[in-house]
């Protein structure tokens, strides 16, 4: 997403971000409503779900009206921090939204948190200021006859980028956290919410688009500056929204924050070569405190295990 967004060429139209936005949802409901017609393995099946569960019940729809539009802001609000921020440094600053899903579950979820888990978010949020202290000098230090580097300077600013970041954070994890209460207390098929929150996106992403980008796409076309990496990263967005449904129900924490980690890893080295983006020791720091943190709230609490015989010796004792 980064690389498409900072390598246009002069004379050439930068893709409209909240087309993608609106495409990633229209091909999210396609791809959802494709494993149902895998999942039923007939037409009349798959008619008669969608009509029961969709159509017949407008009310459950409704439902997702509210994350809908959070993550149709959070989806907008990325392509705005990674305008203006480097893939990496956003990846680092973006986990702050484990903070916030924290936060979000201890009120709709009614989680409680060990003190473990509490220290751990604690350290990430000291991560934040670490990570961005990031000399100017990285900045600097990118060569001139590098094929990026005039793009990399042309209209960024990173207080907007960084703004975007925690705004997106907030909205990112009331929105995770009142879907997964919906999903988890609900006996409605995780790929039937799926399309119900794609309905509500999509309708959200398009009035985004008319409201702020309808001159633009009148002038240059719906697709203007769109090319096979742009569908790439249209189709990466939506998919991994599909993926971020999936983990809600069935992934642990586990396995969250090593994905978590790995990520902060993979995207540190893809700008190295790509972006020639030079880290710094505090974005190094800042990177090991996110992943010490993410592995310490992932990790299980040890549990205590009480046998019969441990029981009879309490009860003779008392």
């Amino acid at each position: 997403m980064r690389y498409s967004r900072i390598r246009q060429k002069p004379g050439e139209n930068m893709y409209i971000t909240s087309t993608a936005v609106y495409l990633a949802e229209l091909i999210k409901i396609i791809a959802c409503l494709a494993v149902i017609l895998f999942q039923k393995k007939s037409i009349e099946r798959f008619w008669y779900v969608v009509n029961k569960e969709i159509l017949g019940q407008p009310g459950e729809t409704l439902k997702m009206f509210i994350p809908s539009a959070l993550y149709a802001l959070q989806n907008n609000l990325l392509y705005v921090a990674l305008s203006n921020l480097e893939a990496a440094t956003f990846q680092v600053t973006y986990q702050m939204k484990i903070l916030s899903t924290a936060i979000f579950s201890v009120i709709l979820l009614g989680r409680s948190l060990t003190q473990g888990k509490w220290f751990a978010l604690v350290l990430l949020m000291i991560d934040d200021p670490i990570e961005n202290t990031i000399d100017n000098s990285v900045v600097n230090t990118r060569s001139t006859t590098h094929p990026t580097s005039q793009l990399l300077l042309v209209a960024q600013n990173p207080l907007i980028g960084l703004i975007a970041v925690i705004t997106s954070c907030v909205s990112s994890g009331f929105a995770g956290c009142y879907f997964e209460k919906i999903l988890k207390t609900s006996e409605t098929s995780m790929w039937i919410r799926n399309i119900q929150m794609g309905i509500t996106g999509a309708l959200f992403s398009f009035l985004g688009m008319i409201f702020y980008d309808t001159q633009n796409i009148w002038e240059g076309g719906f697709l203007q500056g769109y090319d096979s990496l742009t569908y790439s990263v249209v189709a990466n967005q939506a998919l991994g929204g599909i993926l971020v449904a999936i983990v809600v129900k069935y992934a642990d924490n586990i396995l969250k924050g090593f994905a978590t980690s790995l990520s902060i890893i993979i995207s540190g080295i893809i700008s190295f070569y790509c972006f020639d983006f030079h880290p710094s020791s505090q974005f190094t720091m800042g990177a090991i405190i996110v992943m010490i943190s993410t592995y310490l709230y992932g990790r299980p609490e040890k549990s205590i295990i009480i046998t019969t015989n441990d029981i009879l010796k309490i009860s003779i004792k008392s």
